[in-house]
């Protein structure tokens, strides 16, 4: 496969609401910041050839969140993109707080979640965030609480659109009766389909599900992911890429990477074509046991 000769709209779109379109391979940003998820990434110059390349290549989503550094992943897309292309979209999230590398704790309290919205607004250099991800369920802090802060930021033309992650079914249907939920992020890939049941939901309910992590369970598959891989010419990535393409026309994966050449081999998985029988084999895979 030719990286360079592949756009991410060969992988076709999705719809986020009804609103907006954007197409169906998006790039995940989160690697591109220091060891932990925080601070700098290791080579600046690097990160922003990396989403300025996406850019080029018709990556119109990115996702992000205020704790990816914390705060550096952000400032570093508005770097890069700014003035953004009018056609992308730009996916960030709250309800984290980051005491240090690889440390994560909830707070999904409305309080924080405004200061969030307002810190991500000011380092994106937005009006208006596009798409905002609710990050988290947080055990403390209602639900509706959280989602019904983001209902009222949205009245108040702060979000256009809201999503959630890390959520199930349950999670769901309880947001939608406070506001329009057009997504949902949750750790997905062909070896780890624990949420299998929240992908048809969202399929039945035209609501985008975005994969976090689509790339982690390439190692459970051994010989039959290397088969199909070398049938096709391709990485082993990208094969897990376009199983997830394959898989529901509202999957949106946003796999990340630090490398230009490897987001150039990841967007040309949106031109690979896996038969019924090669998606099939590797549906049949162990499953990878949940981990985060």
């Amino acid at each position: 496969m030719n990286a360079r000769e592949a756009l991410a709209s060969q992988a076709g779109s999705v719809s986020l609401g009804g609103e907006v379109s954007v197409h169906r391979l998006g790039f995940g940003a989160m690697r591109l910041t220091g060891e932990g998820i925080w601070g700098p990434p290791k080579s600046r110059p690097e990160a922003i050839s990396v989403l300025r390349r996406a850019a080029e290549l018709g990556v119109n989503f990115i996702d992000t969140a205020d704790s990816y550094g914390p705060h550096v992943n952000e400032e570093l897309i508005a770097e890069a993109l700014f003035p953004y292309p009018k056609d992308l979209v730009i996916a960030t999230k709250g309800g984290w707080n980051r005491p240090g590398p690889n440390q994560w704790t909830h707070d999904a309290t409305p309080a924080h979640l405004r200061k969030a919205i307002e810190g991500s607004l000011k380092r994106l250099r937005l009006e208006r965030i596009d798409l905002y991800q609710l990050h988290h369920p947080d055990p403390i802090v209602s639900l509706d609480d959280s989602v019904g802060t983001l209902a009222q930021l949205k009245s108040e033309g702060k979000i256009r659109l809201v999503g959630l992650s890390n959520v199930t079914q349950e999670h769901i249907e309880r947001a939608r009766r406070i506001v329009p939920i057009v997504s949902v992020q949750n750790r997905y890939s062909f070896a780890d389909r624990e949420w299998d049941y929240v992908v048809d939901y969202c399929e039945r309910n035209g609501i985008a599900f975005i994969p976090w992590f689509p790339l982690g369970a390439g190692r459970v598959a051994g010989q039959i992911l290397d088969q199909i891989a070398r049938a096709h010419q391709a990485t082993q990535h990208q094969v897990a890429i376009a199983w997830l393409l394959k898989r529901s026309p509202i999957m949106l994966p946003i796999p990340g990477t630090s490398s230009v050449k490897h987001l150039e081999e990841n967007v040309a998985a949106a031109s690979l074509q896996l038969s019924d029988e090669e998606f099939q084999k590797l549906s049949r895979v162990p499953q990878l046991a949940a981990t985060r």
